[in-house]
């Protein structure tokens, strides 16, 4: 039959195409009309401004992140987008509660805008603050006025992960008001959670709410109990091991699953990649190679209801990934809709003005990073722990002696940790203790610290706390890392949180902050996460604002110090 098609942008023959419904690949030819696949089939004959003979290469879909937030890159979305659809990642479901928290609706808007040319989607962020302003301090705040207001953006396609299980339990509950609205004014409109270590009849509560998503750490028993409740899972790199992919594998869960980012480092997203190096690390723990490229394609487009894209086939996105080899998934190319990823334009970055001067504190001294005199021989201190294998951390009590007047942490092995309201708003500050940080004298200070964006300060030198925390001062927001001999820090000039300068520039002074982190005894997978998410009070067990040290799942403020010993025994 006559094809009305007078001639294809792009031909692409004799490849072996991943064909989703059936989850193999089969020898076909792909023909491309701008944008679009035009017809997916064997031996097609079309006039072509462009042919590519694809004879022994593989050709899959472009990934499709649904669970990510570009701040936690450190970078702009126009910087970001570009360097992960290199790596094969086309399409992006953002979630922008970052930048929110530092500057509310107008931070949101201005991702949108600058993600305006490229196919980012976006959640509307559900938790701004992640608790109350009674537990921390804000720049922004999302309420029923914002969440209307958004709802008009087509780019929103999901309330973001709904992390205040607290708030969610009571009866006049913000996020109830905020799911209901959602589903009054778009009734498809999706909820996205945040439900760790939830199970039995608080899990049920949850997912009766209306949530019907998690992305957070999962174990074999979790995704069991959450998936015969009716949840999908979005699997990020730290859920990825032998037991979990075992436990989706057994039970054949490829539909009620995908693998999302979450959190993708500058220095990871530029020398390692993105949503393709954790296909790569669930197929080393066992999953078949085709189900986990159907679980980074399909599945989340399913998901998110971008039913355009996900697949090869008539009438989708043409964006697609040329493989020179299957097994290694090593990339040869990357086309978005229909041109190859190297061609893409990305405009320059524009943020509001007020993000560039968004840190007012004045230059701290030594005797902010001192503990009030305590009278006594010892105190009981409530302590947070840090887990060397994910970012939840664990309360502990533990007896230390008072020298002078003052805690003797040092002797203990334990680093003080401080918070500073940033936004001038209240000047509440906070202390607390640490365990498992540093092995030498060091001090971390970063404006990046989930969700409230405080500055946060760690470390077992005074001296040196007070000189990396007023660099970050001075250069109006970053994360940087000092011990005796250097000091490094990624310049973060837009809200305290991200950097309109190059990706590289970024990837590379992250990496010798965390070299600095690791050559001081801080032993962690992530030590730049580890550290940034000692300030999330949702997250298990104990983390700290500047409010206090909180008990993440009961919401409850604790003291440094619980009791003091006029004794030694």
């Amino acid at each position: 039959m006559e094809s009305n098609i007078k001639q294809l942008t792009l031909l692409i023959k004799n490849a072996y195409v991943f064909d989703s419904a059936l989850c193999q690949f089969i020898k076909k030819d792909i023909a491309i009309m701008d944008d679009l696949i035009i017809d997916c089939d064997k031996h097609l004959e079309y006039l072509a401004k462009e042919v590519i003979d694809a004879t022994g290469k593989y050709i899959i879909p472009g990934l499709v992140d649904i669970h990510m937030h570009i701040e936690s890159s450190m970078t702009s979305p126009q910087a970001f987008y570009k360097k992960a659809v290199s790596w094969g990642t086309t399409t992006l479901v953002a979630d922008p509660h970052e930048i929110a928290n530092v500057y509310g609706i107008d931070g949101i808007q201005a991702m949108i805008s600058n993600a305006e040319a490229l196919d980012i989607f976006f959640g509307i962020p559900s938790s701004v603050p992640s608790t109350s302003p009674q537990f921390e301090t804000t720049g922004g705040m999302i309420d029923l006025g914002e969440v209307n207001e958004l709802l008009e953006d087509k780019k929103m396609i999901c309330l973001g992960e709904v992390m205040n299980f607290k708030d969610l339990q009571m009866t006049d509950s913000k996020t109830k008001r905020l799911i209901k609205r959602c589903k009054e004014k778009r009734r498809d409109f999706l909820i996205e959670g945040h439900c760790p270590k939830l199970s039995g009849q608080e899990l049920s509560f949850y997912l009766a709410s209306g949530i019907d998503a998690d992305h957070t750490q999962q174990t074999p028993a979790s995704i069991l109990e959450k998936v015969s409740k009716g949840m999908f899972l979005e699997i990020q790199a730290k859920s990825i091991t032998k037991e979990i992919i075992a436990t989706l594998v057994n039970n054949q869960l490829y539909d009620h699953f995908c693998f999302v980012t979450d959190d993708c480092m500058a220095n990871h997203l530029q020398d390692k990649g993105h949503l393709f190096e954790v296909v790569k690390k669930a197929v080393h723990c066992g999953m078949p190679l085709l189900k986990a490229i159907y679980c980074a394609t399909l599945t989340p487009s399913r998901r998110m209801h971008l039913d355009d894209r996900g697949m090869l086939a008539p009438g989708k996105k043409a964006d697609l990934i040329i493989l020179d080899h299957l097994e290694s998934l090593k990339v040869n190319c990357v086309y978005k809709n229909g041109k190859l990823a190297s061609m893409i334009k990305t405009p320059p970055c524009v943020f509001p003005e007020a993000l560039y001067h968004s840190i007012k504190l004045e230059p701290l001294s030594k005797t902010d990073f001192l503990l009030p005199v305590l009278k006594g021989k010892k105190a009981l201190c409530n302590i947070i722990s840090i887990h060397q294998d994910s970012n939840f951390t664990t309360h502990k009590q533990m007896v230390i002696d008072i020298v002078d007047g003052k805690l003797d942490y040092q002797a203990k092995g334990l680093s003080l940790i401080c918070v500073f309201e940033r936004y001038g708003k209240n000047h509440n500050r906070a202390y607390g203790l640490v365990e498992g940080t540093f092995t030498k004298s060091c001090a971390v200070a970063s404006t990046w610290a989930h969700d409230h964006h405080n500055l946060m300060v760690m470390g077992n030198d005074e001296n040196l706390m007070v000189k990396i925390a007023n660099e970050i001062i001075h250069k109006q927001g970053g994360y940087g890392a000092c011990c005796e001999q250097c000091l490094e820090m990624v310049h973060l000039n837009v809200g305290g949180i991200i950097s309109d300068g190059p990706l590289e520039t970024t990837a590379t002074s992250l990496k010798q902050v965390t070299d600095i982190l690791v050559d001081c005894g801080y032993v962690h997978m992530n030590p730049i996460m580890s550290f940034a998410t000692l300030s999330l009070p949702v997250s298990p067990e104990i983390k700290i604002t500047d409010c206090g040290l909180i008990i993440g799942k009961t919401q409850q403020i604790v003291p440094l110090v619980e009791e003091i010993y006029e004794y030694d025994d």
